[in-house]
C-alpha cells in the first residue's frame, strides 16, 4: 500500500480564483455567496500553505467537518492542519439554509432499519445530540453567528404531509425525544402562515448563520493551535514513510493520518468522494430586512421551517428580519429566472403581506445524497478517512463527525466505534438519472407551483 500513491493528479486549480475574496456588497447573484457572505463576520486571517509544515493529522477541507475535527485535535493537544482549495466555508458550509436540525431526513425507524441493528441506533442517538454540540462551541466560544436554538417547524400543508408528521413524532417520542406536534391553529400561531394543517416542532434544533459558524469554527481552531491554509487546493495525496506527504502548490504537509473533509465540493485528486453521491442543488431568495410589524408575525419564536412536500420549500427569518426562502434548484441562466418568481409566488402564498417584496439576494449550493439516504465512512488507505453524504443535513452531522474523525484519528476510539460502518466508496450507476431528475422535478413545480 505504501509503494505508490493512492490518489495523484496534475495540479489542480481552485474553484474560485485564489485571488478572488466573496463580494461584500448586495445584489441577486446566480452563483456567488448570496446574502450570508454580506452578513458573516469576517474570516480569521489566513494565509496559502508556502514551504512544508509537519503534523499528526492533515485535513483537507475547510468546511463544518474538517474544522469541528482540527478544532478537536487542537484542544487534546494533536497538531492538525486544514488546507482549504478555497475560502473558509466556501462550499455548502457557506451556502445553506442555516438549519440546525436533529436526525436525518429519514423517519427514525427507517434510519434504524437501513444503518442495521448495531450502527442504527448508535447513529440515530448520536445525530439526536448532535444540535446540543452545535449549541455547546457557540457558547464556549463566543461564536457571532446569529445562533438561535428556537427549534425548527416541520410544517404539512395536506393530509399526507400530516399523517407523515404524526409517524414521524410517534416514533421519535418512543425514543424520549422532546418533539411535540402542533394542530392547525397552535401551527398557525407559530408560523404566522395560514397554509398548514400541522406542523412538529423539534426544540433540540434552530437556526444559525451558516457562514459565520464555518468562520468561527476556523478562528476556534486557530486559536486553539490548528493550522489553517486557505487558497491551497491539494493536488496529491502520497505514501511517505509512515505516513502521508499532502501536497499543493505551494508546498507539503506530512502527517501521519489524513481526514478527506470536501464531501461533494471535491476536485481531482479526490473526485471520487463527489461522484458516489448524487447532487442535489439547493437554492435560497432572500428580501431586505422585513418592517418591525411583520417580523412580529412571521415565525414570532423564530424557528426555522420547511414543509413536507417532495420539492420542498424551506423558510425562516435572519437576525435581521430578512425573509429567506428556499428549495430545490440551481440557478443560472433560465433557472434563476424561473426560481426567483416561483419564490415571489411561494412567498405570498405563504404570507400574503409579503406579496411584491423585493428579492435581494440569491445563492445556491450542492447538496450530496447516497441512495439510501445514509452518511458514508470511508477508510480509503490506513490512517486515511472520510466521512461524505450528508444528504442535506450538513450542519449538526457536520459538526460531529468532525469530533468523531478526530477522535478516531487520535486512537481515542476505533472504526468499531464510530455509528456508522466502513463502506466501499461505490459509484453510484443511477447518478446521472437522480440528478436529471431532481433538476427537473424542481423546475416543473417551480414553474406551475403556487400559483394559487
Amino acid at each position: 500500500m505504501r509503494g505508490r500513491a493512492i490518489c495523484a493528479a496534475p495540479p489542480t486549480r481552485s474553484i474560485i480564483p485564489t485571488n478572488c475574496r466573496w463580494p461584500r456588497a448586495s445584489g441577486l447573484t446566480s452563483d456567488g455567496p448570496g446574502l450570508w457572505a454580506v452578513t458573516a463576520p469576517p474570516a480569521p486571517a489566513t494565509t496559502p500553505l508556502a514551504g512544508g509544515a509537519q503534523v499528526q493529522v492533515g485535513i483537507i477541507g475547510g468546511g463544518y467537518t474538517g474544522l469541528s475535527a482540527a478544532l478537536h485535535l487542537a484542544q487534546a493537544g494533536v497538531s492538525a492542519a486544514v488546507l482549504e482549495a478555497g475560502a473558509i466555508g466556501q462550499g455548502g458550509s457557506g451556502r445553506n439554509v442555516g438549519l440546525v436540525n436533529a436526525g436525518l431526513w429519514l423517519m427514525p425507524d427507517d434510519l434504524i432499519a437501513r444503518a442495521g441493528p448495531v450502527h442504527g441506533p448508535r447513529l440515530l442517538d448520536a445525530l439526536a445530540q448532535a444540535p446540543a454540540l452545535v449549541w455547546d462551541l457557540v457558547a464556549r466560544h463566543d461564536m457571532a453567528c446569529e445562533a438561535q436554538p428556537a427549534g425548527t417547524l416541520h410544517c404539512a400543508p395536506d393530509a399526507r404531509g400530516k399523517a407523515a408528521l404524526e409517524t414521524r413524532a410517534a416514533q421519535w417520542q418512543a425514543r424520549g425525544a422532546d418533539v411535540a406536534l402542533l394542530d392547525a391553529a397552535r401551527t398557525r400561531a407559530r408560523t404566522g402562515s395560514r397554509a398548514f394543517r400541522a406542523a412538529l416542532h423539534d426544540p433540540r434544533a434552530g437556526t444559525i448563520q451558516p457562514l459565520a459558524y464555518a468562520r468561527a469554527l476556523a478562528r476556534a481552531a486557530i486559536s486553539a493551535g490548528a493550522q489553517v491554509h486557505t487558497d491551497s487546493p491539494v493536488t496529491a495525496l502520497d505514501p511517505d514513510g509512515a505516513g502521508w506527504r499532502i501536497r499543493t502548490a505551494g508546498g507539503d504537509v506530512t502527517c501521519a493520518r489524513v481526514i478527506l473533509a470536501s464531501n461533494t465540493y471535491s476536485t481531482a485528486p479526490f473526485a471520487k468522494l463527489r461522484d458516489h453521491q448524487s447532487v442535489l442543488p439547493y437554492f435560497n431568495f432572500a428580501t431586505d430586512p422585513l418592517p418591525e410589524e411583520l417580523r412580529a408575525q412571521i415565525l414570532p419564536g423564530r424557528e426555522g421551517a420547511w414543509n413536507t412536500r417532495k420539492i420542498l420549500t424551506s423558510f425562516r427569518l435572519d437576525a435581521a428580519g430578512r425573509f429567506i426562502i428556499g428549495s430545490v434548484g440551481q440557478l443560472g441562466r433560465l433557472d434563476t429566472t424561473l426560481h426567483r418568481a416561483w419564490a415571489a409566488r411561494a412567498m405570498a402564498q405563504l404570507y400574503p403581506a409579503l406579496r411584491d417584496m423585493p428579492l435581494r439576494h440569491g445563492w445556491w449550493g450542492r447538496i450530496g445524497t447516497t441512495p439510501d439516504a445514509l452518511p458514508r465512512l470511508h477508510e480509503h488507505a490506513p490512517g486515511v478517512w472520510s466521512i461524505s453524504g450528508y444528504n442535506g443535513r450538513g450542519i449538526a452531522p457536520g459538526t460531529l463527525f468532525g469530533k468523531l474523525l478526530a477522535a478516531l484519528s487520535r486512537g481515542e476510539i476505533t472504526a468499531e466505534d464510530m455509528p456508522l460502518p466502513r463502506a466501499p466508496i461505490a459509484p453510484d450507476g443511477l447518478r446521472a438519472l437522480r440528478e436529471a431528475l431532481y433538476r427537473g422535478g424542481s423546475g416543473t413545480v417551480h414553474l406551475l407551483g403556487a400559483r394559487v
